[in-house]
């Protein structure tokens, strides 16, 4: 990143979207989890072949991050980060992993995280566009 000026302009300009997000939202978790509905996708995949580069919801957030003035968030990246942040699971049926998180019970969502509840502490998160998630 450090030899790529534009991967450096871009960092910057990608923190200065990101507070804006916080500042609409409350949480950037809020914004981001928007894109699944507020739950976990949980795919059947068999076959590494089965799992796919983008979807519908990595094309939508990929469009709204650039749309909002993020750079480097091409549809692949973002279903990768959706991976990585356990907001699909894309584990294939055969692995251990998949069972765990399938038996873990409810997928996380934000009627599940108490600390995304309004307070006075965070009163922002009370007047989301995303208020059916608390």
């Amino acid at each position: 990143i450090v030899r790529n000026m534009l991967k450096v302009k871009g960092t910057v300009k990608n923190a200065r979207a990101f507070l804006q997000i916080v500042n609409e939202f409350g949480t950037f978790d809020l914004f981001i989890w928007g894109f699944t509905g507020g739950k976990q996708i949980v795919n059947r995949r068999r076959m590494m072949k089965d799992i796919p580069a983008t979807t519908p919801e990595s094309d939508a957030m990929s469009k709204e991050l650039k749309k909002r003035g993020f750079t480097f968030v091409g549809s692949t990246i973002c279903y990768a980060y959706m991976q990585a942040c356990g907001l699909v699971n894309d584990h294939l049926t055969s692995c251990f992993r998949y069972k765990e998180i399938r038996s873990a019970g409810t997928p996380i969502t934000r009627k599940s995280r108490n600390n995304f509840a309004p307070s006075p502490e965070n009163p922002a998160v009370g007047n989301s566009r995303h208020a059916e998630f608390q």
